[in-house]
Formats: C-alpha cells, structure tokens, sequence
C-alpha cells in the first residue's frame, strides 16, 4: 500500500473514532482557502459526509483569490459551507484600537474566526476540527486559542512538505497547492517571508531534531544552515506553552492533566 493511502485511511479512521467517542456525530472547521484546511476538508468529508460543514471566515484583509479558491475547493469537492465574515467584529475594535500593528491584528483575527466557529460548533452540535501542522505546531506559528484551537487534529504529526504530498494523493484542487502559503492575515502575508525559510528548508531541519533527535550540532553537519537551525531550537523551547494545556499548580494529590487523566477510551 502507498504511503498516502494508508497515511489517508488512517487519519479517516482517527477522525471517525475520535469523534465517536465523545457522542457527537458531525464537525465543522474553518476553510481558509489554503492547503491545510483543504486536507482536513477532504478527509473529514470522506467519513462525515454531510454532517461536515466548512466555515469560511473572511475580513477586510482577506485575499480576493483566497476567498475564490475556497469557493472553486467547495465546488470541486461539494462541500457543505457558509460564510461568516469577522470584518465588522474586526472593524470595530480596530476603531478603538488605532496603534494595532500587523501582529496584534493578525492573532485577534485568529481568535475572532475561533470564536465565531466555536459558537458555530454550539448551534450546529458539533466539533471543531483543527487545522494546524506540525511544522507550525513546533514552531509555534499559530495563534493560542485562535487557529490552535480544536477538539481534535488529524494532521498535527504531519510536516508541511507532507502535507502537500498527501495532498496531491487526495487531488486537492490545483489552485491551492500551488500557491504560496499564507495564513492570510493581513495583506501580503506570507508564511515562508515570516519565518524566514521555506517549508522544505524548514521541515528537513525539524526531522532532524525532532524525530532523529540530533544535536544542532550534528544538524549543521548534515547541511543546514545554521542560524536557520538555532532559530529552529529556539522557537520550539520558547513555544512549548502553546503545545500544552496551561499548567495548574499542584495542591491535592491528583492534579487534573498530570495525575490525573481520564480517557477517552473509558465508556460512561
């Protein structure tokens, strides 16, 4: 079996399992017209059917030809859809908040497209899929309790570089692919110019380091650039908060997520 086949049948497995266990029976998520929520779009469809519903969450800043391939994605693949704009929740505080630089804009956009899907998910009964890799899981290049924000993630142990990959396999429309990557922010953004490095770059560096365990060190001897590597390092150490429930100060004799951890897998 190809390895995107089975990467594939799994994570439908995972989403199907996952989603069984806590009773619900449909999902929704946030369509940004890039290539992540493509997958998780299309996955997700193969096992929910129409009982998912892709949330398009557009703002002033939003890309006309983001916002047209997420419409021909949906075409493609008839997809179940809305659009919620968050322009005038996103208005309204810019007009209060006239010294807002890109960063801060960019993170309250995040967390307003996560509030409006999560009272989405209320009225729809239904859970958020999360949408995030693990390049960006990493490196922290997310938003904590903006895009980060989920019930469950299918492709959060995937690479970027992967992820086009199993794209491909899943016949994402072109458009998306093929673009460069951006989580759309603000006018011009780019993931790659933000971080400094393009993904395949980025990724053989994070293999190293992550899954064969090498030293920076040894990094750098295997070719990679080395202010690329220790900006790597960094940046995971520094994020880590963003990849854990917030610590709770121990008290009792079992602390809730430490010694106490109640699985999903225990029917009631």
């Amino acid at each position: 079996m190809k390895k995107y086949e089975l990467i594939s049948e799994y994570l439908q497995y995972f989403l199907a399992e996952e989603v069984r266990k806590t009773g619900f029976t449909r999902v929704v998520l946030g369509l940004s017209g890039g290539i992540d929520s493509a997958v998780v779009a299309v996955l997700a469809q193969r096992v929910f059917k129409d009982n998912l519903l892709c949330v398009k969450m557009p703002s002033h800043y939003s890309s006309q030809s983001s916002l047209a391939d997420a419409d021909e994605f949906c075409g493609d693949f008839k997809l179940n859809s809305i659009t919620v704009s968050i322009e005038p929740m996103l208005k309204a505080y810019e007009a209060v908040n006239t010294d807002m630089d890109n960063l801060r804009r960019g993170n309250l956009s995040a967390r307003l497209r996560m509030s409006a899907i999560f009272d989405i998910s209320a009225k729809q009964k239904a859970l958020v899929l999360g949408t995030s890799n693990k390049s960006e899981l990493m490196l922290g290049y997310g938003t904590l309790y903006g895009d980060l924000a989920c019930a469950l993630n299918p492709i959060g142990d995937l690479y970027k570089s992967e992820i086009y990959e199993l794209a491909e396999y899943l016949g994402i429309t072109k458009s998306i692919i093929q673009k460069a990557p951006s989580a759309d922010l603000w006018a011009g953004q780019s993931d790659e110019a933000d971080l400094g490095y393009s993904y395949a770059e980025l990724d053989e560096a994070l293999k190293y380091y992550v899954e064969d365990r090498l030293s920076k060190e040894e990094i750098v001897q295997k070719g990679c650039n080395k202010e690329m590597v220790d900006m790597i390092v960094e940046r995971i150490l520094r994020n880590e908060f963003k990849r854990k429930m917030p610590p709770i100060a121990k008290l009792a004799s079992r602390e809730i997520n430490h010694d106490f951890n109640c699985s999903r897998d225990i029917t009631l």
